[in-house]
């Protein structure tokens, strides 16, 4: 059974002292800031261009409260991840995310009355005012939005009503990790296991194939009870992201989203395009995972089991030493901070009941850059660690080089820093191969990755666009509907008949990511870009190294696409792409050769 929180052992878990010492420490500061909103209305609304000082003033107060917010959210956020069955920090996430909505209404006035300056006006100000310089980037953004705010009325109200908008996602959240419970089933040595979001990939793993059919029917059959309330929290955010994109005046949930980050729609439709295109080459793969599987009637709950008859284990202490040595390539300067990560305890290593699923890299500017995983002992899990520890490094370095106002970056640019780690330990572990079996073991790893990443969250992105062009047209986001869609573009994606995996279509249910708003996409740009660059790390010069690092530190002081190309990648050209699908294809090549030769059955 899942170990409760309070039997992990101290040194396996984060150290979220750094930011508050005690949660007394939390409330306190909870009550300060609260405090600090009580004066802002009064003093400021309707005085941010009274003069070039004013603009000043009010900009600095606007950013040091939104530093406090962050702060105090990332903590009660992650003392609720640790064990999201608890009433106490259940209530402080709540109060944390109520505070943001407090932030947003109070400030509502900003963005409108800013909208309200002349460019002439602005030019005066800076003359003025020299140090309002240091924001100069911040006011171009705005200014690039101009079209699209509202009165300060309508942004005000539209503030105060965020903690709505999001209740349904946080209701998902809540059902997901809290409530909903999964069926023992047995292991491969027959013993039996509750199955949980953190075990249910090891099963699928799995050698034996009755018990990935088991642990997959479980699951989905899990899902399949509450498929209705799960449609109806997922059309809710849809309507959400619909709602707010239409009275911002743009022309869909996607633009909207996509602007954020000023990333032009062209570059998901690139993704897409391309990915269409490559389909014959996932296809190839699943046929060659077929053959070597020996199996007539390949089913979805086969497509995670390693092709490699070799059992690669990972216990965690193994896993920080491979990290440290393949994260070195970087210099000096990088792998200081990763050697921080792991002595000052940054990271919340096992499982135990209770905890939020998955993984990823958390913080705000005035915290460790911390990381949750749910560690399994297996190869995926090493990789994970390389992953998270990539935008860990990434948010450090930026945080080092920034101020506050740049002192973060775009979802855009995250996924690249991620997989980049991923493609360098991939590379790594190709050429540390000691035999055809481990190369064999190695390269079914990373094609099944490219698979996960690029296809699998391609297929996640074509989903999701069409949910909310669907929910624009106003159709119905029933669950009989998400069911037949999920199925159909599974079928495409995988060449596997729909009707004989009928436990597929449920799996929509289960992925929080589509409550992110188009967030998903951005994986596979990633990954792809990634593959590019961790050649150019691997094989360049120091100075494309260089150019990578300052990638790193560059924040959001420039718009992302003109920060990613001075590291050498144009993500409105297909050229990134077809390099990936060029690695991919080779990879895949390579596997084939290796099973002619009888690798596999090793």
């Amino acid at each position: 059974m899942v170990k409760e929180r309070n039997e992990i052992n101290k040194d396996l878990q984060w150290d979220l002292k750094t930011i508050f010492e005690t949660d007394s420490d939390f409330v306190n500061e909870l009550g300060l800031v609260n405090d600090r909103f009580d004066k802002v209305e009064q003093k400021y609304k309707g005085h941010l261009l009274d003069s070039a000082n004013s603009l000043l003033e009010i900009t600095s107060e606007m950013l040091s409260i939104s530093r406090k917010v962050e702060k105090i959210y990332v903590y009660a956020s992650m003392k609720n991840d640790q064990d999201t069955r608890l009433a106490q920090y259940q209530e402080y996430q709540a109060k944390a995310t109520a505070l943001y909505a407090k932030f947003g209404e109070a400030f509502a006035f900003y963005d409108p009355e800013f909208m309200a300056l002349t460019n002439d006006e602005y030019q005066q100000f800076l003359v003025e005012e020299p140090q309002l310089r240091q924001y100069a980037h911040l006011f171009e953004r705005l200014f690039s939005r101009k079209a699209h705010t509202l009165s300060e009325k309508e942004e005000k109200l539209l503030a105060g009503s965020a903690e709505i908008f999001g209740s349904a996602a946080e209701t998902f959240e809540i059902l997901d990790n809290a409530d909903i419970k999964f069926p023992i089933i047995k292991d491969e040595n027959g013993n039996n296991v509750e199955l949980t979001h953190g075990n249910f990939i090891s099963f699928m793993e799995s050698k034996n194939r009755e018990v990935r059919k088991a642990a997959y029917q479980a699951l989905y059959g899990s899902y399949a009870q509450f498929q209705h309330t799960y449609a109806k929290t997922l059309q809710t955010t849809v309507k959400t992201h619909n709602f707010n994109a239409q009275v911002h005046g743009y022309d869909s949930a996607r633009q909207a989203a996509l602007s954020t980050n000023f990333v032009p729609e062209n570059v998901y439709d690139l993704l897409i395009k391309n990915v269409n295109k490559a389909l014959p080459l996932l296809h190839r793969y699943v046929q060659l995972r077929k053959e070597i599987l020996g199996l007539d009637d390949l089913k979805m709950y086969d497509v995670y089991r390693p092709l490699s008859n070799l059992d690669y284990k990972f216990n965690y202490e193994k896993g920080v030493k491979k990290a440290q040595d393949v994260l070195s390539i970087f210099g000096d300067e990088y792998i200081k901070q990763v050697n921080r990560a792991f002595d000052e305890h940054w990271i919340d290593v096992a499982e135990n009941a209770g905890k939020r699923s998955g993984a990823y890299s958390g913080g705000s500017y005035d915290t460790n850059a911390f990381m949750l995983l749910n560690w399994q002992e297996t190869l995926d899990d090493l990789f994970t660690l390389v992953h998270e520890m990539g935008h860990s490094i990434h948010s450090t370095l930026t945080r080092e080089n920034q101020p506050y106002v740049y002192g973060d970056y775009p979802i855009f640019l995250a996924e690249i820093a991620s997989t980049t780690n991923e493609n360098i330990l991939t590379e790594t572990l190709l050429d540390e191969a000691q035999d055809d079996a481990e190369r064999f073991a190695i390269l079914n790893h990373w094609l099944d990755g490219f698979k996960g990443t690029v296809y699998r969250q391609s297929q996640f992105a074509e989903f999701e666009q069409e949910i909310h062009l669907a929910d624009a047209r106003g159709e119905v986001l029933t669950s009989e509907y998400l069911n037949q869609l999920y199925s159909d573009l599974n079928e495409k994606y995988y060449g596997l008949k729909a009707n004989e995996n009928a436990e597929i279509q449920f799996e929509w249910a289960r992925i929080p990511h589509f409550y992110y708003n188009f967030y998903v996409f951005q994986y596979s740009t990633g990954f792809a870009a990634a593959s590019y660059l961790a050649e150019k790390i691997v094989h360049g010069s120091q100075e494309d190294r260089e150019a990578y690092l300052n990638y790193l530190k560059a924040g959001s002081s420039d718009y992302p696409l003109e920060v990613i190309k001075k590291a050498g990648v144009d993500m409105e050209s297909d050229e990134y792409l077809s390099s990936a699908f060029a690695l991919f294809e080779k990879r895949l090549n390579e596997l084939e050769k290796l099973v002619k030769k009888g690798v596999h059955l090793g």
